[in-house]
Formats: C-alpha cells, sequence, structure tokens
C-alpha cells in the first residue's frame, strides 16, 4: 500500500480506508514502536503512525494469519 507521507495522524489514515478501532487497536499493542501521541500530557492529542513500520507490521500480520490459517486447516 502506498502512503502520500511518512507520518500520518489517524484521522488521515482512516480518509484512506482504515477503521478508527484497527488503528488503535495497534496503537494500543504492547510489541510496536511506529505510533504515538503527538502530545502525551493532552488527552485529545492527535495519534500519529510512521507509515512505513505500520506497513510493514500490517503485512506481517497478514502473513502470521495466513499461516495459522494454513495450520487450522490441517489439524481439520
Amino acid at each position: 500500500m502506498e502512503y502520500p507521507k511518512p507520518i500520518m495522524k489517524i484521522s488521515e489514515l482512516i480518509k484512506m480506508g482504515f477503521t478508527r478501532d484497527y488503528l488503535l487497536g495497534i496503537y494500543a499493542s504492547p510489541n510496536q514502536d511506529f505510533a504515538w501521541k503527538q502530545n502525551t500530557t493532552k488527552k485529545n492529542s492527535p495519534i500519529m503512525f510512521e507509515t512505513e513500520k505500520l506497513e510493514a507490521w500490517r503485512q506481517e500480520q497478514i502473513k502470521l494469519e495466513q499461516q495459522a490459517k494454513k495450520r487450522r486447516t490441517v489439524v481439520l
């Protein structure tokens, strides 16, 4: 997937077709280092994503889901 900017706000990614729940789930996951609040002291501060790392994480998740699907198919 192509991103127009190297760092994007969550609102910009939603306009690209991502869901808010999906992005908030990524932001809340403990194993990511590419999403952060612009100003941690403000409650309504925008969440920012480093798009190159976001895409690498997304591709890895897709690969893991496909591997899990294959294991389920073999077990059944």
